[in-house]
């Protein structure tokens, strides 16, 4: 395929997890593609996440294709090194690179009726494709709140997935703003070094030991040896996770589990006032689940004190916190999290009447088998809205999402198909039922705020039935639940496509 063409039957947006993903079976099926991936490198969260202590908290042989196993994986649970080394050598074994465009920005994605072409405005000019998908994942734009005051701080400033590597923070005075898995994981690593650091917690998290270890030599040629035997401990692995999120569907189970952190607590921290700070008020998994060894121990450390607030102001290098205490720092670091559920690409993508999907959800993200919205034909969403679980590996989720487009796009092609669009009424019908289903979660009923819920007090971010019954659902693309047009002559496949429509299937 030349290398300038700017037509093709899909592009894809993102070269991360999800995109190589994509790439790899789009490749498999002959389709036309290319990815587009405004960094320099494959990787997505994993190449720009690279802050102290950066890990996976789901198990390695979970968190990676089951079409390509790593026997190489050092730890249990995977450090950020090794999970980007994973990302890029897949991409390197698949050859996909040659499909992707480094440096191109998407800045806008528009729908053309006429020609039924999206229209991909990027910072390298216009691309056009009949099918556009979104892999830009929903942690990808750091989001930072609103202070007041903070464009006044005089030191240095940064987010956890923007770290700052420049920036020596020994011997400083550092403010962390945010307790949440990012600041779990580089609070132990900072705190070795820094003069003082001040964690603000607006809420205590639940933290579980983590099962991690170092995985020797002897243990990995075994995997090398025998692809069984990596197989085997996948499906355990699998089959743990499963039987540990019964309790996200029955709240009661962890209730139970919770005591474990009860106990990991007390055993690390013996100061009643900090043990108090450190102690949840709501259940177990109405939070994301967090593992961590080293990090109440952390917070034990005479150079480390943990403000039960949020910051309210910021005047200068002094931090102002709502317990009242005003306090000078030199780094401001920000562990709060990213921008999922508003997730920035919404707001580039729009329908043939220039609506973007971010005013179409008016606050609450809703694609029907958290892949496609009505009203954007030909538009697949990558670890979309409600299919997030507090237990299993997002690559599981992907895998059973990229069978779901793959068999869209073959239908398309075998049965001429210009564009399918998903029923309104069907998503509608789909969105019910997983809120119903979701309500009786302990994602809901736990006690808490989390950023699962949108900006309308609805969980539009978990799946809320078993990971099993994801891949189930999520497998075979129904065309009776879309409104399809068919084309005359070409398919999806060949190189240009006639999109005059010969009937619409309703």
């Amino acid at each position: 395929m030349d290398r300038m063409s700017r037509h093709v039957d899909v592009v894809v947006v993102g070269a991360g997890a999800s995109g190589i993903g994509a790439a790899i079976k789009l490749a498999e099926d002959n389709f036309d593609f290319l990815v587009l991936e405004k960094g320099d490198r494959v990787g997505g969260t994993w190449r720009d996440n690279t802050y102290p202590g950066c890990a996976c908290d789901v198990p390695s042989a979970l968190y990676s294709y089951s079409f390509a196993p790593n026997p190489e994986w050092t730890r249990a649970f995977a450090g950020q090194a090794e999970i980007f080394a994973y990302l890029r050598g897949v991409a390197k074994r698949f050859d996909i690179e040659k499909y992707v465009r480094f440096g191109v920005e998407v800045h806008a994605a528009r729908y053309d009726a006429e020609s039924g072409h999206w229209q991909i405005e990027t910072s390298v000019g216009l691309y056009t494709a009949n099918v556009l998908i979104s892999a830009a994942g929903p942690w990808h734009e750091p989001k930072i709140p609103p202070i007041v005051g903070k464009d006044t701080f005089t030191g240095q400033v940064f987010h956890s997935a923007r770290w700052n590597h420049d920036y020596d923070l020994t011997g400083k005075r550092v403010a962390v703003v945010g307790s949440g898995a990012s600041a779990v994981q580089f609070v132990p690593e900072i705190a070795k070094k820094v003069a003082a650091l001040h964690l603000y917690q607006r809420t205590a998290q639940w933290v579980l030991p983590k099962p991690d270890h170092f995985v020797p030599e002897a243990e990995r040629a075994v995997m090398r040896t025998f692809p069984w035997a990596q197989r085997a401990l996948r499906s355990a692995e699998y089959a743990g996770l499963e039987a540990f999120g019964l309790g996200f569907r029955k709240p009661w189970i962890l209730e139970q589990v919770q005591k474990i952190g009860s106990w990991h607590l007390a055993r690390a921290v013996r100061d009643p006032a900090l043990r108090a700070k450190l102690t949840p008020d709501y259940t177990l998994g109405c939070k994301r689940l967090l593992m961590s060894n080293v990090y109440y121990p952390a917070l034990v450390r005479k150079n480390v004190e943990v403000h039960a607030a949020e910051v309210t102001r910021i005047e200068g290098n002094r931090v102002h916190a709502s317990d009242g205490t005003i306090t000078e720092v030199d780094a401001l670091v920000f562990g709060t999290g990213f921008h999922l559920l508003d997730m920035p690409m919404a707001k580039r993508v729009f329908d043939s009447r220039g609506v973007s999907l971010a005013d179409k959800w008016k606050g609450s993200p809703q694609a029907y088998l958290g892949t496609t919205a009505p009203g954007y034909p030909n538009f697949f969403l990558l670890l979309g809205p409600s299919l997030g679980t507090g237990h299993s590996s997002a690559f599981s989720i992907l895998e059973a999402q990229l069978a779901y487009v793959m068999d869209g796009l073959r239908k398309m092609r075998t049965h001429d198909l210009a564009t399918v669009d998903v029923r309104p009424e069907v998503m509608a019908a789909y969105f019910a039922e997983v809120q119903a289903a979701v309500g009786r979660t302990v994602y809901l009923r736990g006690g808490c705020m989390s950023y699962y819920l949108d900006e309308n007090g609805k969980n539009t971010f978990n799946w809320p039935w078993s990971t099993r019954d994801l891949e189930r659902r999520i497998k075979d693309f129904d065309l009776d639940a879309y409104d399809v047009t068919r084309v005359r002559r070409a398919r999806i496949g060949a190189e240009s496509c006639d999109v005059s429509v010969e009937r619409r299937v309703s």
